[in-house]
């Protein structure tokens, strides 16, 4: 049995378990949170995996308020980050696995400052007491069990992959190499799933009813209902249809607290409508619903300036490819910003010319914000054009993209040399934080 716990600390998400598993034991938020009717009581944070939609079947997280370890991606709480991992290694893995009698690989955010590492070095050694820890990055982590599972392809024969990252807090295009992400050319843009929930939270609150305090609520539509747009000027056109002529149109219902404490999609059929529509097929021409549409039209302007108390649903149209369109045109919010096809490009440039060709050829996908519908389809049409013809460009999407990262911190600490790459703690009190931490530097 491995004496490995693998810890893919996330910044909206922690993913945790013993090394050598293919899945990882405890996924759970990465923060902690209080419902306001828990307010006056100081015992009434819920923590990780408290929080978990799926642990929470009595509890409402409707207007939670959340306190998380990370800002913008690096851990600016220690304390906090503390709690989250007691309840992770004491209640979660303790079973399965003592934390002082372990070793702990960890992965860390790239470009980590050296005052966070230190910080983090203090948890794992004088607060977890774990005997030794490796530090890893996800784009090399990625790389490696893509590469093991396909022995024989491309990524195992050149030792060479792009991974694109678009997690909680931000996106990288990361080349790697051998085993090692190439920092010289990682491009960074500041965009993830957090900023694209905030983005929705504001269209709805704009368009319809306050949900400004509804983060997981928020989180969950975003996930259910966005999608990429392949063509967003006739996605734009059929956002005006009226009525049932809408095919964007969905509906989705705000929990009650009596009947149903989670939110739900009032009609996933209709939810459903678009992503059956032809690619390339022009928007359907407005039919016998047309007049029906202008009456519910009319209707809805009038609604808007009266507010509605007892209203528990709002309909979502072109909400639902804007929020994902952030990641490839920034710049059309505004945003000083270059989209993620010109982000992956720059991260290939700023390498071996002839590492060029290899790289467009294997661009894996990795993070969650990578699972809206035909996320990898519109990157590999936004590429084609800034890419040489000589060129092949290929885009790959992990089974699993949010286990991803951690699923390749499995099979690294499963390895037989993964004890002689760590810093024990013995080492970590002679020598210090600051030296121990040469021995990650690639």
């Amino acid at each position: 049995m491995s004496n490995v716990i693998v810890l893919d600390n996330g910044g909206g998400l922690c993913k945790a378990g013993i090394g050598g598993d293919r899945d990882p034991i405890a996924v759970v938020p990465n923060c902690l949170g209080r419902t306001p009717s828990s307010s006056s009581s100081k015992q009434k944070w819920l923590i990780a995996d408290q929080l978990n939609s799926s642990s929470t079947t009595t509890t409402d997280l409707t207007s939670i308020s959340l306190r998380r370890p990370f800002d913008r991606g690096y851990l600016i709480n220690p304390d906090l980050q503390k709690e989250v991992w007691d309840r992770i290694f004491r209640s979660i893995l303790r079973p399965h696995l003592d934390p002082t009698l372990s070793s702990l690989l960890l992965v860390e955010p790239l470009f980590n400052l050296p005052s966070i590492q230190r910080a983090t070095d203090e948890l794992v050694f004088e607060d977890f007491g774990f005997r030794s820890l490796y530090v890893a990055d996800s784009p090399s982590l990625v790389h490696l069990y893509e590469a093991s599972r396909r022995p024989d392809g491309l990524l195992s024969s050149t030792q060479c992959s792009l991974v694109v990252d678009s997690g909680f807090s931000f996106t990288h295009a990361a080349p790697v190499l051998q085993n090692f992400t190439l920092n010289y050319a990682v491009k960074r843009l500041d965009l993830g799933g957090k900023a694209l929930t905030n983005y929705l939270k504001e269209l709805v609150s704009y368009r319809s009813i306050n949900v400004m305090d509804e983060t997981f609520l928020i989180d969950e539509v975003k996930e259910k209902l966005c999608f990429v747009s392949l063509d967003v000027h006739r996605d734009l056109q059929l956002a005006r249809g009226r009525g049932k002529d809408n095919l964007l149109k969905c509906t989705y219902v705000l929990p009650d607290g009596i009947t149903h404490t989670k939110g739900f999609v009032k009609d996933p059929d209709e939810a459903q409508r678009y992503l059956t529509l032809p690619d390339g097929a022009p928007p359907p021409q407005p039919g016998m619903n047309e007049e029906m549409g202008h009456i519910e039209d009319v209707e809805k302007s009038e609604d808007r300036k009266r507010i509605d108390l007892t209203k528990n649903e709002f309909n979502l149209t072109n909400e639902r490819f804007l929020v994902p369109e952030m990641i490839f045109h920034p710049a059309d919010l505004g945003m000083n910003e270059a989209g993620l096809a010109e982000c992956i490009v720059r991260a290939v440039n700023s390498c071996h010319p002839h590492l060029h060709p290899v790289l467009f050829e294997s661009i894996i996908l990795t993070g969650g914000s990578t699972l809206f519908p035909r996320f990898a389809e519109r990157l590999k049409r936004e590429l084609r054009p800034l890419v040489r013809d000589d060129y092949q460009v290929k885009i790959t999407t992990q089974e699993d993209p949010i286990r991803g990262v951690w699923r390749g911190g499995s099979l690294l600490a499963s390895s037989p040399d993964f004890e002689s790459m760590c810093v024990t703690k013995s080492e970590y009190e002679e020598l210090g934080s600051a030296r121990c931490r040469r021995r990650f530097l690639h």
